[in-house]
């Protein structure tokens, strides 16, 4: 395989693990700090959804602009490694797996599947732990060692999130 090819395709990879892992753990947060802070199931919506969308195109604009500035930095050098490597293709899949996967903590209160927060809190573990353990079939790793992994980190961010809102609601507001 190509240097090029593989450095495109380990870019691509690069984004979908990143984008999954920020929707899935910033929309959680939102579901996560919301609940903790006892507010209702249509406020939880509503900011998971607006979390969604701008987080969404703000991670999608940041990959094209990042992906567009190493091409451009490297064309000035003089290395043109990334001729196929396309700013736009990498935006794209960046919003578009951020979007799929930060929708899914969002799931239980859309749909109203009781209990809610349960439930979330189930869709997201399973969810970053197929997303840790799915780069194993390409980094030749260990996957319950990368599901653990990005299980963990995620595990923790939900966990301040959610005490966060619960401190909040009881001491600051």
């Amino acid at each position: 395989m190509e240097k090029v090819e593989i450095h495109e395709k380990a870019g691509y990879l690069r984004d979908m693990v990143f984008s999954a892992n920020d929707g899935l753990i910033t929309t959680f947060a939102i579901v996560a700090g919301s609940t903790g802070a006892s507010l209702s199931p249509n406020v939880v919506v509503i900011l998971g959804l607006v979390n969604l969308l701008a987080d969404g195109i703000s991670m999608a604009s940041g990959s094209y602009l990042g992906v567009k500035s190493e091409i451009e930095y490297e064309d000035a050098e003089g290395d043109h490694a990334h001729d196929g490597d396309s700013p736009l293709k990498h935006g794209f899949m960046t919003f578009a797996t951020f979007i799929f996967a930060g929708f899914l903590p969002l799931i239980p209160f859309i749909f109203n599947i009781e209990p809610k927060f349960l439930i979330s809190v189930i869709i997201v573990a399973i969810s970053l732990f197929v997303v840790g353990a799915s780069r194993s079939k390409i980094t030749q790793k260990s996957f319950i060692r990368s599901g653990a992994e990005v299980f963990l980190i995620g595990g923790l961010a939900a966990i301040v999130a959610y005490f966060v809102g619960f401190l909040a609601e009881r001491y600051l507001l």
